[in-house]
């Protein structure tokens, strides 16, 4: 399975730096081809609805910027997950602007599996979850993609916290559930 993960944060050894490192461990064990994009580290300029893909028509974005790399391997690929920190009840920046630049591609994502990985540091606001469950589903039936799974980490502010915590094993063991073909049960 080749599998595209897509990070939002801009801590290279943050928290959820930590649940990307763990998924794609045990997604590689399993033997899927693994690509990942550190949103935050790439060029990557946000949609500013100019309209030139003609909302699906195919035609290129009118920015060339590293996202030329990443459509690549989001068409090529069979499941997409994104691993963000919780900024205000939704996605980071950097990894909203990836998803906002989809539109060119946004009929070819239909059938593909999505997969979320959060984590924040409170774990006495577990209502925040609401929103980012809601927007999680909302963009499954908007694109048409196939929930797969979601981790959402609470309670751990550093690194070294959250290895502490069963997280990183929840994310590997879903990742290895990748190889299985059996990703479309959602945990955590």
């Amino acid at each position: 399975m080749n599998i595209a993960v897509i990070t939002g944060s801009p801590h290279k050894n943050g928290t959820t730096a930590l649940l990307a490192d763990e998924f794609i461990r045990g997604a590689s064990e399993a033997g899927n081809d693994v690509f990942r994009f550190d949103a935050a580290f790439r060029k990557v300029h946000p949609c500013i609805g100019c309209g030139r893909c003609d909302g699906n028509a195919g035609i290129h974005c009118s920015f060339t910027d590293d996202m030329d790399e990443l459509y690549k391997s989001i068409l090529k690929s069979d499941l997409i997950v994104l691993v963000s920190p919780v900024y205000y009840w939704t996605l980071s920046p950097q990894i909203l602007g990836v998803i906002s630049r989809w539109e060119y591609m946004v009929q070819r994502l239909r059938g593909k599996k999505l997969i979320l990985l959060t984590a924040r540091y409170n774990p006495d606001d577990t209502w925040t979850l609401e929103p980012i469950r809601l927007w999680y589903r909302n963009l499954q039936k908007s694109v048409g993609l196939i929930g797969a799974g979601e981790i959402h980490a609470v309670g751990a502010e550093t690194r070294k916290e959250l290895e502490l915590t069963e997280y990183p094993k929840q994310a590997y063991l879903l990742g290895r559930k990748t190889g299985a073909e059996s990703a479309d049960e959602t945990s955590g």
